[in-house]
């Protein structure tokens, strides 16, 4: 029995799943929090953050770069001021923060500020802990694959952190399929827990991951965590929005220029015309479809408002029909998993 079938088995129809392999449980909606800082202000996002925690949303995911630019690192403040308010937010959270990304300035470059050295990852989790306020990372990942930086190195550094108490669980984040063997082969001779999780980009449209990333995970029995589950707003009624005058403002460039291309547009159309046959939101169904596919811990929503958390907590409670999902895969068919997705 693999990981993964181990996993289907206990979750059963509750609120809540095992992360991977670990006995953390954790919600079936992630809230992310990359908005918070550069679109939403802090009180606002203190609003989402104490909404989400009373609906039983307990993964809260951010990382160390967010705010960006001149701000980086704001965004873990915010959620830093919102633990101070206590009333157990903090004890109630399962933290997930990410490190890798450059955190020198523009106008001041040194090396060492970034990637995956033993030494960036000591100072990076020092500087996360005082920005957050508190004294652990429950789940600290790393933000991409670092080619230059050995795995020896890396659980070395993370190993220092967990017998101090500080991180808790390591996760990936942008790995490929051989990223996340090689991490825990290493971890594993280490006598090492290795990586929990993998937070990659998966969706209706964007489905890549099921060719080696997904299958590597469960695997390895790591959670997946799918950021960019409405693939930047194109999966959330754009079209439908854009007839309305209001789409340009919740869509992304990247989306913005796949809805350019006149094939994908009329997927996208095809798709919108699904949902409404069936009385659904398509950003619901968007979010909904993740919450069927195996290994699929929860996906993050990274809402600005607070209408847009409720819209994901209902998606969670959505139940779609074979025919439905039968219909979602004919528009966005996957591409099966390696090597039978590209050879025979």
């Amino acid at each position: 029995m693999t990981w993964s079938a181990v996993q289907m088995l206990d979750w059963c129809s509750m609120d809540y799943i095992r992360l991977g392999r670990t006995g953390l449980k954790v919600g079936r909606v992630v809230l992310g929090t990359m908005n918070f800082g550069p679109h939403t202000e802090e009180p606002d996002a203190h609003a989402i953050m104490d909404a989400a925690l009373d609906a039983g949303v307990n993964l809260f995911d951010t990382a160390n770069v967010y705010g960006w630019g001149a701000d980086k690192g704001r965004t873990e403040e915010i959620i830093g001021s919102w633990f101070a308010k206590g009333g157990g937010r903090r004890d109630k959270t399962v933290l997930a923060t990410k490190v890798y990304g450059d955190m020198g300035t523009e106008g001041d470059p040194w090396p060492n500020q970034g990637r995956l050295s033993a030494l960036n990852i000591r100072r990076a989790a020092e500087a996360s802990l005082r920005r957050l306020g508190t004294d652990h990372i429950d789940l600290y990942q790393f933000h991409h694959i670092d080619r230059t930086t050995p795995w020896d190195e890396i659980w070395q550094a993370i190993d220092v952190l967990v017998q101090q108490g500080k991180v808790l669980y390591a996760g990936s984040s942008n790995f490929p399929g051989w990223g996340i063997a090689r991490a825990n082969e290493t971890a594993a001779r280490r006598g090492s827990l290795g990586l929990v999780s993998e937070q990659c980009l998966y969706n209706l449209a964007e489905r890549r991951a099921e060719m080696e990333v997904i299958p590597a995970a469960r695997e390895y029995g790591l959670g997946v965590v799918p950021w960019s589950p409405l693939h930047g707003g194109a999966l959330g009624g754009a079209l439908r929005k854009e007839r309305e005058g209001g789409a340009a403002r919740s869509r992304s460039g990247h989306a913005q220029q796949m809805l350019a291309d006149p094939a994908t547009r009329a997927r996208i159309q095809a798709y919108e015309d699904l949902c409404a046959e069936h009385g659904a939101e398509p950003g619901e169904v968007g979010l909904a479809w993740l919450l069927t596919r195996p290994g699929v811990t929860g996906p993050i929503v990274g809402p600005r408002t607070r209408e847009q958390l409720d819209s994901a907590l209902r998606a969670a409670e959505l139940d779609l029909s074979e025919e439905f999902l039968a219909g979602l895969d004919e528009i966005f068919p996957g591409p099966g998993e390696s090597p039978e997705a590209f050879a025979w």
